[in-house]
């Protein structure tokens, strides 16, 4: 190999290391692709050394070892996952590991421990490996992606790595805990991390400023760091960003010492389109001789050297002192080593070229150019000797001076307005550095490679463009239309193009930009042809000019006479697409060798044809030539290029995509020498002009490759088993699913016809252009590489018809064949390997599968068909009337006449029904014209589409309008309403579309069609929306419902929907909108109902806010305001413990707490409310006296026990205001007994102590004398304002130690309990679960029990304080009032009245069940003996009525119903002597207080004593008076009484 001169594949782009060199300075090697390539350094020029080959994918990662004495290992990492270790002496693997599971980013080989390569991914996981042991070990210091990392050069356990956000850290590969330092300062990709070559810290002069900061943590009084810290440890590092700032660390503080921000430079000659926007990459590296030196690269692809002893502005030296030396793209590796005196440093960029830099002198020592394509197309130039042209898929050509003497890469690259692969080349034969160019896609021009300003001279581009690729340039003669013209006119030659369209123009070099001729349409004129001509695939001139050889699609060869093109002969001799014509040099000994043109197609063989006799003939038609001159056989695949010595005679090479170069003597047909030194397909080839042992080819592994025929080992091309393997190693790479393209019709005839395709032959051609299927190699898409998927129809050959033509092969160097590696895959084209799924995509079923598949069968019945329609045809001629008879071979019917076609659609159509298509069958109908039919068969069948309703307006109107209605109806089967609604619309039936989506609740669509297409005051739209809206009510969408009733005009509806919740947003809006719509009544009851709600939350102020709305809710305001101040002071006065859920929301009103209760609510109603006039008063009063509410009960909520007290309260400050006293007495009476009621006798007392604080006396004179009602009232209201005062003293009796006394021993009923029962009172929990004449004597029995206890112990305690007892005596004077006789009298005649009732209320319940009983068990007792015996089973039941508990005691005698019934009568006329003025307004229980009175015991006034016993013995008939009574009536003065039960509540 180390004669071959190459021009390598690029190195590959955006890797932080994948360039290195050996330590011992022979060898630089770099990643190109998936390959590495090694290039010999060590001499004045670089020599290509050899390739590494085993990884599958491209390799991001590539470092020799640099441990002392192993500098021929290297390693690798790719994107197939895995780590390789070579052995460069032996170009052969070593080891190989796939330890990480993401794709590795980035690669260091430890320079200290001789066996250890680190390697990281883009997942953030470092693999650390030991190879010699097979170990390794896996740290995980960020979650971050890797961009770089580099081992320290001074301790072993060191490794830095640079993160894409710009982090870099610091690990430490032997501890746990690996992280040493994280050093933030970069905010983008860290492209590179750099070691100084030096250890220690020690500070350089231009460091000054950075230390002395005051930030600095290391700060010495001196200014100066310990020589400790700085001499013993540590080492600086490097790190370059794409933030665009180098940064120097220091490895022991953990912090930057150094910011380098790159200069803007200025771009030099860079040869690159400016339409590029590239990105920036900045590499670093420490060159290792110098430690106070850094290199690093630019922008543009500038070197920078900086010197870090330089103060002040950083100082910065650019490398590359003459134009042209610096690379022209961003660079992305650099790499140095030491030779004797001089450091070398290399570089890779961007621009494909490998530079060599003598450090010392900062001059570029050598280039070596690379390629970043296929390399399609060699060309020497006739005049400039050794100048090689060669078209390259990196949209560049190359023009290489193969005889500098001073550098043997001498390499021009031309970039302008080529922007796609460059794929063919031709040089002008007698001009100078003209240079005609073809591309992928289609463009031809021409530049001048010559001139001193050729540089970036744009080309000239014709205006003609191919469709397809261009595949054949050739310079040639003038024809007509060109040679025509006059002689000063035209150009002495024009060039030829030849393309993957078959087309060949003839484009006049003079006008590029006026239009190219197709050749065929002289070559039709001249010879008279009418067939169609076939597609051209090259094209190839005799060097004299005098003939024209072009190359068919079909195989064929036509010969044509200059300059009118006629046609001489056609070689028949290939059957496969012609690759490649060449014509034999003049320049021999043998003149009729002249006549020699070699010929190379799909087929692998080459085919060598004498035309010496076809020209001399004298023939007038064109002669056919079937049988070769020479037959060169051996090559295995498709032959692509060929080339004549130029320095012998009959000697010819050519290139084959089995990889290998064959040199043949033809006149022998004897192969000569084999070259297989390239790893892909070759694509070109070209014999060397001045040396005659040299030849050039090209191939796809992007390389061109110089080799001597004398040194090749081999002979022949790889054939059999070797061929095989070599085919096996090489179908390892992702393959490119082919592409088979059918011939269009028309004008561009495509490359292959049908026999092709069946027999899987591709044109070589087209494949060839299938490069590296991802764009290019480089990791990122290049924007002149792109590929147009258009432009390539063919990619792998897969010859079916031969299998030895089938198989490509590669030869290998020796070492690799035999190494054992794992299976390699070879470089070939490739795509992305698509999955399968994608790749198969259904092929659409076929409309005319019968005459498809007659068409389609043996050659023998195709042939029979050829014959049958020929003599149809004919029979037809002769005779118009006679439809030709094709017997069962209608699938003719498509190339004779309609009849004919009917019946072979009608035979298609039967099959179509038959396998179950009918749209196939509908499609079929369509085409012949027989709609109707198909319209009403589908609509029978239900099987309507839209496609066919589509079509049906090509029947006729009506036709249409039935389709539609059918399709509706079955839309409507199938379930698609809507989808049918909008059929119905398409034929104008409104209503029908409304009615039908009504029926099946769509209503927001139907609504939606109405309203766009109907008059706005169509019923039909009010009829949907209350429709719906009732729907949407019975669902609970009251809110929407709601507003179908606002569409429907029907506010009222709508108002009466919303409230329907009850919630108080509902109410409230519901109000809102009543009040809008102009219904005041209603709007004011559902502000009320609202506002009743916020009370029970609490809620005053969001009340007052809903009421204040409606001038006729004043009264209810004045209420709800009296309510809030009630309940301020009610709270005030009993502080309750216990957090409310819901806290109270009290207005923030000034109150004068010095006035009286009333004279402060109606201050606030003055001033706040604005009840300014005594009118409005009146008026306020009317408002709510014409209110009544149900008289309260224990089970009445206790907050609107208190709406309704506040309610009474209202009226009563309402006429305290207008001094109306009777009135006023009435409602506070009415508030007083409705707590009473209620049973909650604290309330009752807090209400008596805030309205009367001082008692009713102050009332009573203002009252009118002679109103006996108002009179009455007022004694009623004295009751119970001395009822209240009653228990109030028995409770509270003037004694501490009795009170202590009194909680021990009863704890239900001790004073404290009252804040209790306002606590259970504002927080709205029922007080009290009994009646209230119940609780009041049960209240009694108790306290009965417990005085008890008590007297005995005032009677023992002698220290009974006298004032205090006179004290209370007087008060209870005032308790005169409560022992009332006639009262007495009148409420022991209720109490017997409402026993009465409860005992027949209970019989007749009893009588109820036994009925009941009775129907079921149908027994044929009478009536009357069940309700006796109802009677004394229930008398003798221990009864359940509450007011006759204690009948434990005594048994009664049964009751009978008549006996009842008399009792009743006899008490209710007793009731009715009493006086209608006692009877109207309540009273406390008058034999309660005279329990209560004797139970206060020395506290009684001794004639109050007396006239309670005297009541109780009078009026105390009932029971539990009885009961509670007897030891005050019998005079027993016992302690030891045992105490009573406390009856049960019923």
């Amino acid at each position: 190999m180390a004669a071959v001169r190459v021009l390598p594949a690029s190195p590959n782009w955006y890797s932080s290391r994948c360039s290195d060199t050996s330590s011992d300075g022979r060898l630089f090697g770099f990643a190109a692709r998936h390959r590495i390539c090694l290039l010999d350094v060590a001499g004045a020029a670089p020599a290509f050394y050899g390739e590494l080959i085993g990884h599958t994918d491209r390799i991001s990662g590539f470092a020799f070892c640099h441990y002392p004495g192993q500098s021929s290992l290297c390693a690798s990492s790719s994107d197939d996952g895995s780590v390789q270790i070579w052995d460069t002496e032996a170009l052969a693997p070593v080891a190989e590991y796939s330890l990480h599971q993401n794709a590795i980013s980035a690669l260091h080989w430890s320079p200290l421990v001789k066996d250890l390569i680190v390697s990281g991914d883009e997942k953030g996981i470092i693999v650390c490996y030991w190879h010699n042991r097979s170990d390794s070990q896996q740290f995980f210091p960020e979650p971050r992606t890797i961009f770089c990392l580099t081992c320290s050069p001074h301790h072993e356990n060191l490794v830095a790595i640079g993160y894409k956000d710009g982090m870099v850290v610091i690990i430490d590969i032997s501890r746990k805990k690996e992280v040493l330092h994280r050093l933030r300062g970069h905010d983008d990709e860290i492209h590179c991390l750099a070691w100084c070559p030096v250890p220690g810290e020690q500070r350089l002069p231009a460091w000054q400023d950075e230390l002395q900061v005051p930030s600095e943590e290391g700060k010495v009084p001196n200014g100066e760091l310990t020589q400790d810290t700085t001499m013993k440890k540590g080492c600086y590092l490097a790190s370059g960003s794409k933030d665009q700032t180098i940064r120097i660390w220091s490895c022991t503080r953990g912090r930057s010492v150094m910011t380098l921000k790159l200069p803007p430079t200025k771009r030099r000659g860079g040869a690159i389109d400016p339409a590029v926007k590239e990105r920036i990459w900045l590499t670093v590296h420490w060159p290792s001789g110098r430690s106070t030196e850094i290199v690093s690269s630019s922008f543009g692809g500038e070197l920078l050297l900086w010197d870090l002893t330089q103060s002040g502005k950083r100082k910065w030296t650019l490398l590359g002192s003459s134009e042209g030396q610096n690379h022209s793209r961003i660079v992305f590796n650099l790499s140095s080593v030491k030779r004797q005196d001089k450091e070398l440093l290399f570089s890779i960029s961007m621009d494909r070229d490998v530079k060599c830099w003598d450090l010392s002198i900062l001059d570029c020592s050598w280039t070596m150019p690379s390629l970043g394509g296929f390399v399609y197309s060699l060309a020497f130039s006739p005049v400039d000797t050794g100048c090689l042209a060669i078209g390259v898929g990196d949209s560049m050509i190359r023009v290489w001076n193969t005889l500098s003497m001073n550098n043997i890469y001498d390499v021009k690259t031309f970039w302008q307005s080529i922007k796609s692969k460059v794929t063919a080349l031709s040089w002008h034969p007698t001009k100078e550095g003209c240079l005609a160019f073809g591309t992928d896609d289609g463009k031809v021009g021409i530049f001048d490679t010559f001139s001193s300003s050729a540089k970036n001279k744009p080309p000239q581009i014709s205006s003609t463009y191919h469709k397809k690729t261009v595949y054949a340039l050739a310079w040639g003669p003038p024809t007509p239309p060109l040679s025509s013209e006059g002689e000063g006119e035209q150009p002495p030659v024009t060039l030829y193009s030849c393309a993957g369209e078959g087309i060949v123009f003839q484009h006049n070099p003079w006008k590029l930009n006026g239009e190219a001729n197709d050749i065929n349409k002289v070559i039709r004129d001249t010879n008279s042809i009418k067939h169609k001509l076939p597609a051209r695939t090259e094209i190839s001139w005799k060097p004299d000019g005098k003939l024209l050889a072009l190359g068919n699609e079909d195989g064929s060869i036509e010969i044509f006479q200059a300059p009118s093109l006629k046609l001489l002969c056609t070689v028949q001799q290939h059957h496969k697409l012609i690759n490649a014509i060449r014509w034999h040099h003049e320049h021999g000994s043998q003149p009729d060798l002249s006549y020699l043109i070699a010929s190379g197609s799909i087929n692998a063989t080459i085919y060598v044809h004498n035309l010496k006799s076809v020209v001399e003939s004298t023939s007038e038609s064109p002669l056919t030539i079937t049988e070769p001159f020479r037959t060169l056989a051996g090559h295995t695949a498709k032959i692509t290029s060929l080339s004549w010595s130029p320095h012998h005679e009959g000697r010819l090479v050519s290139a084959c995509y089995d990889g290998t170069a064959q040199v043949w003597d033809v006149m022998k047909e004897e192969p000569l020498c084999n070259y297989r030194g390239h790893q892909g397909r070759l694509l070109s080839v070209q014999w060397s002009p001045v040396d005659s042992d040299c030849v050039y080819t090209g191939a796809d592994d992007f390389s061109v490759h110089k080799w001597h025929i004398s040194k090749q080992e081999h002979t022949r091309p790889p054939q059999g088993k070797k061929s095989i393997e070599l085919e096996k190693k090489r179908s390892m790479q992702p393959k490119v699913k082919t592409k088979k393209k059918k011939k269009p019709i028309g004008k561009s005839p495509a490359k292959q016809d049908l026999s092709d395709a069946v027999n899987g032959d591709e044109s070589v051609k087209e494949t060839l252009l299938e490069e590296n299927g991802v764009s290019d190699h480089e990791g990122e898409k290049e924007a002149q590489e792109a590929e147009l998927p258009d432009k390539v129809s063919m990619t792998v050959s897969k010859d079916t018809s031969s299998s030895a033509c089938d198989y490509s092969s590669f030869s290998l160097p020796k070492p690799f064949v035999t190494q054992k590696a794992t299976p390699v895959k070879k470089d070939l084209p490739k795509e992305k390997p698509t999955s399968d799924a994608s790749l198969k995509k259904r092929k659409p079923r076929s409309i005319l599968p019968f005459s498809t598949f007659m068409d389609h069968r043996s050659k023998d019945e195709l042939h029979q068909d050829c014959l049958t329609l020929a003599t149809c045809l004919k029979t037809k001629d002769s005779n118009e009337d006679v439809t030709p008879d094709l017997k069962d071979r209608v699938h003719l019917g498509l190339f004779t006449d309609r009849a004919s076609l009917h019946k072979m659609i009608d035979m298609e159509g039967k099959h179509h029904l038959e396998n179950g298509h009918p749209e196939l069958f509908q499609q079929l109908m369509l085409w012949k014209g027989d709609m109707k039919g198909v319209l009403q068969a589908a609509a029978e069948r239900g099987e309507l589409t839209d496609q066919l309703v589509a079509m049906s307006p090509m029947v006729g109107y009506q036709a249409w309008v039935w389709t539609v209605e059918a399709f509706a109806k079955q839309l409507c089967f199938q379930e698609q309403y809507v989808k049918a609604a909008s059929h119905l619309l398409s034929i104008h039936k409104v209503y029908e579309a409304v009615e039908l989506l009504k029926v099946n609740h769509f209503y927001r669509e139907a609504i939606v069609i109405a309203k766009a297409r109907l008059r706005p005051e169509d019923p039909i739209l009010r009829d949907l929306y209350t429709s719906w809206a009732a729907l949407l009510e019975k669902d609970g969408h009251y809110s929407m419902a709601a507003k179908c009733y606002l569409g429907a005009s029907s506010p009222y509806d709508a108002v009466k929907v919303l409230a329907k919740k009850g919630d108080v947003t509902s109410l409230k809006t519901a109000a809102e909108l009543a009040l809008i719509s102009g219904e005041e009544e209603l709007s004011a009851s559902l502000s009320f109902r609202c506002a009743q709600d916020l009370l029970l939350s609490r809620n005053w102020v969001a009340a007052q806010e809903v009421l204040q709305q409606h001038k006729t809710l004043f009264g209810q305001r004045l209420v709800f305001c009296l309510n809030e101040l009630l309940c301020k002071c009610l709270s005030e006065r009993n502080p309750c413990d216990r957090k409310s859920p819901v806290p109270p929301c009290y207005h923030s009103w000034e109150l004068n707490r010095e006035a009286s209760f009333f004279d402060m609510v109606i201050e606030v109603w003055q001033n706040i409310l604005g009840m300014g006039t005594t009118e409005q008063a009146t008026c306020a009063w009317e408002q709510l006296h014409s209110i009544d509410h149900p008289p309260s009960t224990s089970n009445t909520h206790p907050k609107q026990v208190l709406f309704h007290i506040s309610h009474d309260l209202t009226l009563a400050a309402l006429s305290y205001q207008t001094a109306t006293w009777d009135e006023a007495v009435k409602n506070i009476l009415g508030a007083v007994t409705r707590s009473y009621d209620a049973g909650n006798f604290t309330l009752m007392q807090e209400i008596c102590s805030i309205i009367l604080p001082e008692g009713c006396d102050n009332l009573r004179h203002k009252l009118d004398s002679t109103n006996s009602q108002s009179m009455d009232a007022c004694r009623s209201l004295e009751g119970f304002v001395a009822y209240g005062l009653l228990y109030d003293l028995w409770w509270n009796p003037p004694k501490d130690s009795l009170a202590l006394q009194k909680a021990v021993l009863d704890p239900v009923l001790h004073p404290s309990e009252r804040t209790a029962l306002e606590k259970s009172y504002v927080s709205g929990q029922s007080s009290s679960e009994e009646t209230p004449d119940q609780t009041a004597v049960e209240m009694d029995e108790n306290l009965c029990n417990t005085n008890e206890v008590r007297r005995c112990e005032t009677t023992s305690d002698s220290r009974t304080s006298l004032v205090d007892l006179a004290d209370s005596q007087t008060k209870l004077n005032g308790c005169k009032v409560l022992l009332s006789e006639e009262i007495a009298a009148l409420q022991n005649t209720q109490r017997d009245i409402a026993e009465v009732q409860q005992i027949l209320a209970d019989m007749i319940h009893q009588h109820q069940q036994q009925r009941n009983k009775l129907q079921e068990n149908t027994n044929g007792n009478t009536q009357e003996s069940n309700l006796q015996q109802i009677s004394e089973t229930e008398s003798d039941k221990p009864c359940s009525d509450s007011k006759r508990m204690n009948c434990k005691d005594e048994v009664k005698e049964p009751i009978t119903l008549p006996e009842l019934t008399k009792q009743l009568l006899k008490a209710k006329q007793k009731l009715a002597e009493f006086p209608d003025n006692l009877k109207v307004f309540p009273f406390p229980d008058v034999l309660e207080c005279c329990l209560v009175l004797l139970h206060a015991g020395s506290q009684c006034p001794p004639e109050l004593h007396e006239q309670a016993l005297d009541l109780l013995r009078k009026h105390g008939s009932a029971n539990i008076y009885k009961k509670a009574g007897r030891r005050f009536l019998t005079r027993h003065c016992e302690s030891k009484q045992s105490p009573l039960e406390l009856p049960t509540a019923t």
